[in-house]
């Protein structure tokens, strides 16, 4: 096996004491580039800062379109996809992947599409799913695989999804993952080796997700439509044919696996519960307000109506607080 030189790494939470860990331990001369996401959404990162000063390799933000280099660690920036090109790193605002944006997924999948069997892909501590389809799409071209122990996890999701929806090369904990990555590099071989085969459904989707809002048309040729939608935009969801892992597409460009997907819509359904809450509490304020005139009018028929109105909307408060709970 030739050497591997594109090292693709998601981080969430819990993650950065490891990458402090793995960048400490490589040195100046790592024959590979290394590219990490970690989920940082809108906010201002110094991760690049911390890690040039922890380790040997320099790390820093990229400009898009700007040639890739071995002996380079690059950060996704707040609120870019950063994504693999013609040799380029390209950085996209297109839609958020799994609610994140830089996300994963679309890291790995321009890796994966790019470079093949050059790829060592890495998933790290972090919440929910993302990076598990994208390392799925590593392994089916060839790369090489490598997970960081749940049980070595501050957050052990995005590993355990990871391993849910794909084989790993390296199941490994933090104090050996500088070393799991550097056999990777030198040619390790793979757990499960195998013929490389053209998947025109991964370059089709790493190419529908790199150009964001595309036709309807176009994802019908690699998902089929399902009766969800979107948590994002409303939109229709597609289901996409290769399932391993489950996940599923809007026309605008927002992206699910399954846990994401129940993320979203666990959410959207407390929104909607807290909504009714709000409506059924204006129809008590309402009801007390009717009372108070009825008082004032002096007819009991109508403060007796009105009181009952009001005791039957604080059950159904009372009701739909419990809801909430149950959707927790």
């Amino acid at each position: 096996m030739d050497h591997r030189d594109i090292v693709v790494i998601a981080a969430s939470r819990g993650a950065i004491p490891v990458l402090k860990r793995l960048v400490s331990a490589l040195p100046r001369d790592f024959p590979a580039a290394i590219f990490i996401v970690l989920h940082v959404g809108r906010h201002k990162s110094v991760l690049p800062d911390m890690l040039s000063q922890w380790g040997a390799l320099p790390a820093r933000h990229p400009a898009s379109g700007e040639a890739l280099a071995r002996h380079e660690v690059y950060v996704a920036p707040p609120d870019r996809h950063m994504v693999l090109l013609h040799g380029e790193i390209c950085l996209l605002d297109t839609a958020a992947e799994n609610f994140a944006r830089p996300a994963a997924d679309p890291l790995f999948r321009s890796a994966a599409m790019e470079y093949g069997p050059r790829v060592v892909g890495v998933v790290l501590s972090g919440d929910l799913d993302d990076g598990a389809a994208g390392l799925a799409a590593v392994r089916a071209r060839g790369g090489y695989c490598v997970v960081q122990d749940p049980l070595d996890c501050e957050a052990p999701s995005m590993p355990r999804s990871a391993l849910a929806a794909t084989s790993a090369d390296a199941v490994v904990s933090a104090d050996r993952l500088a070393h799991a990555i550097d056999a990777a590099v030198k040619g390790a071989r793979r757990s499960e080796e195998a013929t490389v085969s053209i998947r025109p459904d991964l370059d089709q989707e790493a190419q529908i997700g790199n150009r964001g809002v595309v036709t309807p048309e176009e994802l019908d040729r690699i998902g089929e439509r399902s009766a969800l939608t979107c948590p994002n935009c409303s939109g229709a969801l597609w289901r996409m044919r290769d399932e391993r892992p489950l996940r599923f597409r809007c026309h605008t460009g927002h992206a699910f696996t399954s846990l994401s997907l129940e993320e979203g819509n666990e959410k959207r359904t407390e929104d909607a519960i807290w909504s009714a809450i709000r409506a059924v509490h204006e129809r008590i304020i309402l009801a007390q307000q009717r009372r108070r005139w009825a008082e004032h009018a002096g007819s009991t028929d109508d403060i007796a109506i009105e009181q009952t109105r009001i005791e039957e909307n604080e059950k159904l408060v009372e009701l739909l607080r419990a809801a909430i709970g149950a959707t927790s």
